[in-house]
């Protein structure tokens, strides 16, 4: 899908999903934005995707920092014409009387704040310009809640409500927002911590992000509200 002339922001773009979506962008024709912790990490993923790539290192749950992004960004550029939170993070293996308030924190911010605050500064953009597109990975956790990692799926099941919500709520002004839902994606990550599983099986992140895009393009208008799964065959 064509995306040429469009502006994309990619929150957690370095990650291994967010890597990808980057690089879809970019092959679509798009101008990409990535955000960024470590800037080894973006020069890394620079090197691989070309030109039309560019970044900046922000803590995507600090509410000034991002509102200064976004308007820096829609200054240079006009416009963020989609916005694909990548960013997120996992924790597990404890109980919940045996969870501290400190992963309870981690899990909140990375997963259910810094979509709320990506979202809620690029929206007022989006709504004066009649258009836009923001795409939520989320996780297959958000509906199955397994033992031993609640507050991951209580953050995962937050945002994906936030998101339905919200597609409600900006219908009238073009703005399609959705979900993606994966399971056990094939990342370096995911094969160090469970090296004995079958990787045939999992979803590759290239081909999640092939939907991303989808969901951002103009063939993708009659798409709102969704959880789109992308579990393969996991």
């Amino acid at each position: 899908m064509e995306t040429k002339q469009r502006t994309i922001v990619v929150a957690g773009g370095t990650g291994a999903l967010g890597g990808s979506v980057v690089r879809a962008f970019l092959t679509s024709g798009a101008r990409v934005i990535s955000t960024f912790v470590k800037q080894a990490e973006f020069e890394a993923l620079a090197k691989q995707a070309g030109e039309g790539l560019s970044g900046v290192s922000l803590d995507v749950t600090d509410e000034l920092a991002v509102a200064k992004f976004v308007a820096e960004t829609e200054s240079k550029y006009s416009a963020i014409d989609a916005l694909v939170i990548a960013v997120g993070g996992y924790a597990s293996g404890k109980q919940l009387w045996e969870t501290d308030t400190a992963t309870y924190e981690l899990m909140l911010n990375l997963n259910l704040r810094a979509a709320f605050v990506m979202t809620r500064a690029v929206l007022p953009g989006m709504i004066r310009q009649n258009r836009g597109a923001i795409v939520n990975v989320a996780s297959k956790a958000g509906y199955g809640h397994a033992a031993g990692a609640a507050m991951y799926a209580a953050s995962k099941a937050g945002v994906m409500a936030l998101f339905d919500s919200l597609a409600e709520e900006v219908k009238a002004y073009n703005i399609n927002v959705n979900s993606i839902v994966p399971s056990i994606m094939d990342t370096p990550a995911n094969r160090r911590n469970m090296p004995t599983a079958d990787f045939k099986i999992w979803p590759k992140t290239d081909d999640i992000a092939k939907v991303i895009v989808y969901l951002c393009s103009d063939e993708a208008v009659v798409i709102r509200g969704a959880a789109v799964p992308v579990y393969g065959r996991t």
